[in-house]
């Protein structure tokens, strides 16, 4: 999506050729990639979760299925994004999407964790590792930003 802004704001004639060709791809990576990849994601947990039902008695389990429940809530809304995007209504700037593609990666962060440590580490250090996480790639974005933009 963030390719899609850009090309967008591109001189007309080369607009016209990258950006029914990123629309293939985004098309092409929802349907192919991320919508199987959701539904099988889901059925591999239900299925774990019927084989190792003691997890649900554990409050690490509670938080990381709270994650779980925001991760489907931001592809539902990425799904808007998309739908959107096919569309030609994008409202969004190039930097948005540089953000909320981070999101899913703070999310997922915190699933993957959380199913790791469990109940060894206490949930402030999971925090302010997330919040840590969180300023590196809100840094790393700036950075980009600021190297990506012609000097003037």
């Amino acid at each position: 999506m963030v390719y899609q802004v850009e090309a967008a704001a591109r001189p007309k004639h080369e607009a016209d050729i990258l950006l029914p060709q990123l629309q293939l791809m985004m098309r092409r990576l929802w349907v192919i990639i991320t919508v199987p990849s959701g539904i099988l994601a889901t059925l591999f947990a239900i299925w774990l979760l019927v084989l190792m039902p003691v997890w649900l008695a554990q409050p690490w389990m509670w938080v990381k299925l709270v994650f779980v429940g925001l991760l489907l809530l931001y592809h539902l809304k990425t799904y808007n994004h998309y739908k959107d995007f096919l569309g030609g209504k994008n409202r969004y700037s190039a930097t948005f999407f540089r953000f909320w593609n981070e999101g899913a990666t703070l999310i997922l962060f915190a699933v993957v964790f959380l199913a790791i440590l469990k109940n060894s580490v206490h949930w402030i250090f999971g925090l302010i590792g997330l919040v840590g996480l969180a300023l590196l790639l809100l840094l790393g974005i700036r950075m980009y930003k600021k190297f990506r933009t012609p000097k003037r």
